[in-house]
């Protein structure tokens, strides 16, 4: 059964977006759209400057941009990079620091920022305030043993890891290669930093079509297919990083019916976004979004086979 990755630009509600879609077999299972007229700043790093020391909420506002102010919660402050230090031992205002964008504004909350970088790989992750290996709880005893055995190599590094469950999959020689570009991604990005001026961007993260593909684990995805001349040599040289990944990658081209059109992609987002979704057992769900939550109310609907009405409350979604 091929699964495939869509990624093609689409006009929704008067908006324009780029949709990565995931089918299986023309199903839609997973599909992301990224806003075109709005960059997204979650995960970059920048070179940010201490606004302000909030003492009561134990926080800092920090700007990232004229205007753009942050929230850090101090707690949190462990072994911040300073590119500029004002002569106190705590962090304090006119300071200028590298932060990671962890969470961007919503709903009247601005952006929140953290100073533990994170460089993500398709196997590892860096962390730069910590000096452990941490393997992902997703892995089984016996596989997380010989995780640790074989990447020991990597404590020697000073810095902190924490190994995927991509990682399982990949041999030792594939963990060692990332190791050694995550180490030197990050220890170049500290060498330019000091010569960066304030609001620098040191690292913008990729684009979410990218993250997608990097997350998928072997197995899980046959081809890829774009109409995006552009998207598709971005893709190329992604994957020229892993030559393992062995996925079939298909550029669209025909003018008289697009790609969304062929897979009917404003179709199944119209189904995916009803109010009440129905359900292959007969019955049905009423998904409601509040300002605080989302409240998903379970129908048996048309589901009246079963001989018992305890089974009536186990609706096979």
């Amino acid at each position: 059964m091929e699964k495939t990755l869509l990624i093609t630009k689409l006009t929704w509600n008067q908006k324009e977006y780029l949709a990565t879609a995931l089918y299986h077999e023309k199903k839609l299972l997973e599909v992301s759209l990224e806003p075109q007229d709005k960059q997204s700043i979650l995960h970059n790093i920048y070179v940010g400057r201490v606004k302000n020391i909030v003492k009561n909420l134990n926080a800092a506002f920090i700007e990232i941009a004229p205007g753009v102010s942050c929230y850090y919660d101090l707690d949190e402050l462990k072994n911040p990079l300073y590119v500029k230090k004002i002569n106190s031992p705590r962090m304090v205002q006119g300071d200028e620091v590298l932060v990671q964008v962890v969470r961007e504004s919503s709903k009247g909350k601005p952006p929140k920022v953290s100073t533990n970088l994170n460089f993500s790989g398709k196997y590892l992750v860096l962390t730069s305030e910590s000096n452990t290996l941490c393997i992902s709880r997703k892995l089984d005893m016996e596989t997380k043993k010989r995780l640790k055995e074989s990447l020991e190599f990597i404590r020697e590094a000073n810095l902190g890891f924490i190994v995927r469950t991509n990682a399982a999959q990949a041999t030792v020689e594939d963990i060692k290669d990332e190791y050694c570009r995550l180490r030197q991604e990050y220890l170049k990005l500290r060498e330019t930093a000091i010569h960066r001026t304030v609001f620098s961007c040191l690292k913008k993260q990729l684009p979410e079509y990218l993250h997608i593909l990097r997350d998928m684990k072997k197995g899980q995805l046959d081809s890829i297919v774009t109409d995006d001349a552009e998207i598709l040599g971005q893709i190329r040289q992604y994957l020229d990083q892993f030559p393992q990944q062995e996925y079939i990658l298909k550029f669209y081209e025909d003018p008289m019916i697009s790609l969304n059109k062929v897979y009917s992609l404003d179709t199944r987002l119209c189904e995916a976004l009803r109010e009440r979704v129905w359900l292959k057992s007969g019955g049905y769900l009423i998904i409601q979004p509040t300002e605080a939550l989302t409240v998903i109310d379970v129908n048996s609907g048309k589901s009246v086979a079963k001989k018992k009405a305890q089974e009536h409350s186990r609706i096979n979604i």
